[in-house]
C-alpha cells in the first residue's frame, strides 16, 4: 500500500491541499492518518475516494452531498455522467486506481474500451497523455514505486506498438527519418507515438526507431 502526502493528493485530483484540509475537517469521506511527528498521510482508498469526489463535485455535485453517498451510488453517478471531458477524466481516474492497485486487467481494460471508441491516437492525447501528466510528478519523487511505474509503461508501449503494427500508411513516401531519445532519457512512449504518427499519415516502412542511451 502506498502512502500519499496531501501534496501528492492535490498533484493526482487537482484538488488543492488547503481545500482538502478543509474537507476532512468538515466531511467524512477523507481520515488521514498522522506520523510521528504529525504529518497527514492517506492511503489508496481514500486516495481513490478523493479522485471520485473531486469529479463529481467538478460537474455538479455539492460536496454535502456526494458525502452522504455510499460508494455503490457515488459509481453510479460517476458512470452516468455524459459530458465529454468528464468521460475524459473518469477515464484518468480509473488508469490512476488501477495504477495504485497495481490492477493489470482493469488498467488494460480502461485503454481498451477508449482505444474501440475513439481509436489510438485520442487514446493517447486525451487519455494517456492527461494520465502521464499528472502521475510522472510522484514517478520522479519517488512516491510511487517503480513496479507501478513499470507496470502502466509496459502496457501502453504494448498498445501503440501494435497500433504501430497493424498501421497502413495512407500515401508512400522515400524518405527515411530517424528517431531517437535524447541522452540520458529513458522512456520511449512519446517517440513510439510520434513513430505512429508518421506512419499513419505519410511514411511506411521507411522508419528507424533507434533509442540512444
Amino acid at each position: 500500500m502506498n502512502a500519499f502526502t496531501i501534496k501528492d493528493l492535490e498533484n493526482l485530483s487537482g484538488i488543492k491541499a488547503h481545500t482538502i484540509r478543509i474537507w476532512e475537517q468538515r466531511y467524512h469521506f477523507l481520515k488521514p492518518q498522522r506520523t510521528s511527528t504529525n504529518i497527514r498521510y492517506y492511503s489508496n482508498a481514500e486516495l481513490k475516494t478523493l479522485l471520485n469526489v473531486s469529479l463529481l463535485n467538478k460537474y455538479g455535485f455539492k460536496i454535502s452531498h456526494i458525502d452522504k453517498m455510499p460508494e455503490a451510488e457515488m459509481e453510479q453517478h460517476i458512470g452516468s455522467l455524459v459530458d465529454v471531458k468528464a468521460t475524459q477524466e473518469r477515464m484518468v481516474n480509473e488508469l490512476i486506481q488501477a495504477m495504485v492497485d497495481m490492477d493489470t486487467e482493469a488498467f488494460e481494460r480502461t485503454v481498451s474500451v477508449y482505444i474501440s471508441q475513439k481509436g489510438i491516437e485520442l487514446t493517447v492525447l486525451q487519455v494517456i497523455f492527461p494520465f502521464l501528466e499528472r502521475t510522472g510528478i510522484l514517478w520522479e519523487s519517488g512516491h510511487i514505486n517503480p513496479s507501478q511505474e513499470h507496470l502502466v509503461t509496459n502496457l501502453i508501449r504494448q498498445k501503440l506498438i501494435v497500433a504501430i503494427e497493424t498501421t497502413v500508411p495512407v500515401k508512400q513516401s522515400t524518405r527515411r527519418l530517424l528517431l531517437y531519445l535524447p541522452e540520458g532519457e529513458y522512456h520511449e512512449l512519446g517517440l513510439l507515438f510520434m513513430y505512429y504518427l508518421l506512419k499513419s499519415r505519410e511514411f511506411p516502412r521507411f522508419i528507424s526507431v533507434q533509442t540512444y542511451r
